[in-house]
């Protein structure tokens, strides 16, 4: 139960902002931040006072369902809509509670996602392809800006390596949870006999670092060209356009070679090398922070196992939460993915809680 008085400050704030915003008397800095923090109060407010509707609504249809001198017809019809405003409430509830959850700094930012294709040859390729094609589509569907970094691909088709960035709103709140071990069991393509076969795929998801995040010394890099070969550099193999930078104090090392333009190739290369510098700062941080890693979900640890992709059964399992949908169909066109998500981050709530206590 979320008390009362928080869901009508979250109004209260909404009202507010709503009437600074109309009056516009802000610099262009200020007007950015609270224009973003009126969009989030949004997204949630027909949802709050619903949930505070929920008291005088309930009343109301009792007091129909306890009128002796109503009919039958509009008694049942009073209890149906009284299971259903129940239902509502209860959803209303988790939407809420994700809403009020602390946020992490590094929330707002958007994402740089890497999949790489694990364990299971030329199927797990295919896997991290597939794992592609979901993201594009809860993009898609959340009207988010997915731009490609890179792509290494394999000779079934599948993706080696793919890194692509994500812009929109919260990114990383919402992505953070898919960092870890993917695991697909289905009968590839090129398997005779019918047997099922299990392969990996490794998710990595960074929050994009700005110059002010993470400070990289000249000194500490070593930039090397050479020409570009294999797909994406086919057409640029005649110069000099391909960059590998080297981070010296970390050993980090970030290849570059999808772009014609050397320039280009090293921009990309240090966006990449400013986040996983940034995520590697991230992770130390959360590890001093808490001792249990498994009081953490999305805390970006790429050796755990954390889905499996069940195709004979149809069904998606999150190691995590022991959250089994069986609608892998529907997950991976990126219909309920959400639905997995708000689990996830239900979850994590509840560690966070305990953690305090």
């Amino acid at each position: 139960m979320i008390p009362s008085d928080k869901v009508q400050n979250i109004i209260n704030k909404y009202n507010s902002l709503e009437k600074e915003l109309s009056a516009g008397e802000f610099d262009a800095k200020q007007f950015a931040k609270k224009s973003k923090e009126y969009s989030d109060l949004k997204n949630i407010i027909k949802i709050a006072r619903e949930y505070l509707n929920y008291d005088k609504n309930k009343q109301d249809l009792n007091n129909i369902i306890n009128d002796k001198k109503n009919d039958t017809e509009m008694i049942d019809l009073a209890r149906k809509e009284l299971d259903s405003a129940e239902d509502k409430k209860n959803l209303y509830e988790k939407k809420l509670k994700i809403f009020l959850l602390p946020k992490d700094r590094d929330d707002e930012k958007n994402a740089i996602v890497e999949i790489r294709a694990g364990t299971g040859g030329l199927e797990a390729t295919l896997f991290a392809s597939d794992l592609f094609k979901m993201y594009e589509k809860v993009c898609s569907k959340k009207k988010w800006k997915l731009e490609i970094i890179s792509i290494s691909k394999s000779e079934a088709g599948g993706f080696k390596e793919v890194i692509f960035s994500v812009k929109g709103n919260s990114i990383y709140s919402y992505l953070k949870y898919e960092s870890g071990v993917h695991r697909v069991q289905r009968v590839p393509n090129t398997e005779t006999q019918g047997r099922v076969h299990t392969s990996a795929a490794t998710v990595a998801i960074l929050p994009e670092a700005e110059d002010v995040d993470i400070k990289i010394n000249d000194a500490d890099l070593r930039i090397d060209v050479f020409r570009s070969s294999g797909p994406g550099g086919q057409s640029v193999n005649t110069t000099d356009s391909a960059v590998r930078v080297t981070h010296k104090p970390s050993g980090i090392v970030v290849t570059q070679q999808d772009e014609k333009s050397q320039h280009k190739n090293k921009s990309k290369a240090l966006k990449i090398l400013r986040a996983r510098l940034y995520e590697a700062e991230r992770l130390k941080k959360e590890k001093e922070r808490s001792s249990e890693r498994k009081n953490q979900i999305g805390s970006g640890d790429r050796s755990e196992r954390i889905r499996t992709y069940n195709f004979p059964q149809g069904r998606v399992t999150d190691h995590r939460i022991n959250l089994t949908l069986h609608k892998l169909d529907e997950f991976l066109k990126g219909e309920i993915h959400e639905e997995m998500n708000d689990n996830l981050r239900l979850k994590d709530q509840d560690l966070k809680l305990k953690s305090l206590t």
